[in-house]
């Protein structure tokens, strides 16, 4: 099924209540004259000409998809016809043209509008009049056949969520969390979605969290992998690796750890635009991430131990040649000694007149070399 993206408001149909832009309307032309390259109000292209950034746009009445193509003002102004209808367009990576005409159909405050195109936020909640706006930072595991100092492990993008009375606006950036499976799962649970556009928000960040949970093991494995290596007698356990690793991680955490306060929001008893119904939903989403950031907090532990343990290797290595080396310097050191000696030029010098006592001499410096390296090899130095 194909959906249009619609770029300005529809005349009202027979019979149907005029639409009024809110009052957010004037300030999204204000901040999009003020992003604009010229300073001059972006003209909404065309439907169907140039960037379409929707991947979706849906009519749900009594939690049920109603069918056929809905441009999106035509689908608010149904879902407001309707007392238990709502919309769900999802967006992706819009542009600032697309995601103003939006704003002005559904309302949305430039501030909030702002984030959605730079994609640039930490995770956060924030009530615009009716409209709640949700940041969500999105983490997938990177498959790699063996771990590098330049390997990704972790890739990060952003889903941003406008929860209104009648619709919820998705806006993802990157690929790192899909929404269509979201979608299609959703759309079997009638009771579920029957608790409107909050069920969706919920459906999403249950998504997104768990996720987190997926990352999050199959970064244990690589742990595993660097920790065995650095302990391992004939590893090499590179310290690019370990801290490229930790960078990872550090990435993967700005992503779990902020979205800590945002749910305790959701869930707060003192919320009452969220659904009770949902509120408990959120709960268990709660719990989720709460192990997620239990499991991130102990990786980041255990990075620093596996670091450490190899920095006191290389320090023990380290030791380990400059005894080796004093080892062999000391026997070398007995050799330039005695050649020392005997290259003095004196008449009167022991064993000189001898007849074998060059090689007595040579037999002599040998043993105690012999005896010097049994001795530091008994001793671990060789």
């Amino acid at each position: 099924m194909t959906y249009r993206a619609q770029q300005g408001r529809t005349p009202p149909e027979q019979g149907e209540r005029a639409h009024r832009p809110r009052a957010w309307a004037a300030p999204v032309r204000a901040m999009s004259r003020i992003l604009s390259a010229d300073g001059s109000h972006p003209t909404p292209a065309p439907a169907g000409v140039g960037h379409n950034a929707v991947v979706d746009c849906a009519l749900y009445v009594d939690g049920r998809r109603q069918p056929g193509d809905w441009t999106y003002a035509d689908a608010l102004a149904a879902a407001r016809r309707e007392e238990n209808g709502f919309v769900w367009l999802g967006l992706h990576q819009p542009e600032l043209e697309e995601m103003t005409a939006i704003a002005e159909t559904y309302g949305l405050h430039e501030l909030a509008v702002e984030d959605a195109v730079k994609a640039e936020q930490r995770p956060k909640l924030e009530q615009f009049g009716d409209v709640s706006f949700l940041v969500l930072r999105t983490a997938r595991y990177c498959e790699h056949a063996e771990l590098t100092e330049n390997s990704e492990v972790v890739e990060t993008g952003q889903v941003m969520l406008f929860i209104g009375p009648n619709f919820l606006i998705s806006v993802r950036h990157g690929d790192a969390c899909r929404l269509s499976p979201v979608r299609a799962d959703l759309e079997t649970k009638q009771d579920l979605l029957l608790q409107g556009p909050w069920a969706v928000a919920y459906a999403i960040t249950d998504r997104v969290v768990d996720l987190y949970l997926e990352v999050a093991d199959q970064i244990e494995d690589d742990l595993d992998v660097l920790e065995a290596e650095v302990f391992d007698r004939n590893g090499s356990g590179r310290i690019q690796r370990i801290y490229q690793m930790k960078r990872e991680l550090v990435e993967f955490k700005r992503a779990v750890v902020p979205l800590q306060r945002p749910l305790l929001t959701l869930t707060s008893q003192v919320n009452r635009e969220v659904p009770k119904e949902i509120r408990r939903y959120f709960r268990d989403v709660q719990d989720h991430l709460s192990r997620t950031v239990e499991q991130v907090n102990s990786y980041d532990d255990l990075l620093n131990s596996i670091l450490q343990a190899r920095l006191a290797q290389v320090t023990v290595d380290q030791n380990n040649d400059m005894r080796k080396i004093a080892a062999w310097a000391a026997i070398a050191a007995f050799w330039t000694g005695v050649a020392g000696i005997y290259g003095m030029n004196f008449d009167n010098m022991p064993e000189l007149k001898m007849r074998y006592g060059y090689p007595t001499v040579l037999a002599l410096m040998l043993a105690v070399s012999l005896y010097l390296y049994r001795w530091f090899r008994r001793n671990g130095w060789l």
